[in-house]
C-alpha cells in the first residue's frame, strides 16, 4: 500500500525510522513515532492494518497496552466495532481478570475488565509490534478465559529474528512490516 505524497509515492516503511543500537548496540530500533508523525502514514498505517483484515468476520477489537490502543481505537472507529482494552496490571478500574507472562528478566501481568468480552464474540487482537509474542499470546489468553474466540491477531511491526510468531502458533497472525533480526 503507498499514499502519494505530491510527486513523490511513499510506502509504509518510508514512515519508520530505524535507529541503530538501541537501546543496546546490535539492535535496530523501529520506531512508529514517526509514522505517528506524520497523518499521510498514520493514515496508511491504519489502512494497511484494516487492509490485512478486510476478509476477517469479527465482532470487537481488543487492544493490547499502550500502542494498540493508537492503531486500534482508529482501526475500531472506521469500522464501528466497539473496543476491549488489555492493559498493565492495577489499571481498570472494575472486576478484572488477569495473566501473567515472562519477560526477558521476570515476568508481568496484564488484566481485562470480566465484561470487556462476551461469551462467543469473535476478537481481533491489536497491537503496534510483535517480538518475542509475550504479551499478545497472554492477551488471546485473557480473550479466551472471557469466551471470546481469538479470529487474528494484527500488528503493524514483526520482528521476525525475535520468533515471537513460534508463540502465538495456532491463531491468524497478520502483520504490515516484517524485519528480520531483533
Amino acid at each position: 500500500m503507498y499514499f502519494t505524497k505530491g510527486n513523490q509515492m511513499n510506502e509504509l516503511k518510508d514512515y519508520v525510522r530505524t535507529i541503530p543500537d538501541f537501546p543496546e548496540e546490535g539492535i535496530m530500533f523501529r520506531d512508529i513515532t514517526t509514522v505517528l508523525q506524520d497523518a499521510e502514514g498514520f493514515a496508511l498505517a491504519v489502512d494497511s492494518m484494516l487492509d490485512a483484515i478486510k476478509d476477517v468476520d469479527f465482532d470487537v477489537f481488543a487492544l493490547a497496552e499502550s500502542r494498540g490502543f493508537i492503531f486500534g481505537s482508529a482501526m475500531a472507529y472506521k469500522l464501528s466495532k466497539p473496543i476491549a482494552l488489555v492493559r498493565k496490571k492495577g489499571k481498570l478500574p472494575c472486576e478484572t481478570i488477569e495473566q501473567e507472562y515472562e519477560l526477558e528478566y521476570g515476568t508481568a501481568t496484564l488484566e481485562m475488565h470480566t465484561d470487556s468480552i462476551k461469551k462467543g464474540q469473535r476478537v481481533v487482537v491489536v497491537d503496534d509490534l510483535i517480538a518475542t509474542g509475550g504479551t499478545l499470546k497472554a492477551t488471546c489468553e485473557l480473550v479466551e478465559k472471557l469466551g471470546g474466540e481469538v479470529v487474528s491477531i494484527v500488528a503493524l511491526m514483526e520482528l521476525c529474528g525475535l520468533e515471537g510468531r513460534k508463540k502465538l502458533d495456532g491463531y491468524r497472525v497478520d502483520t504490515v512490516l516484517k524485519y528480520e533480526g531483533k
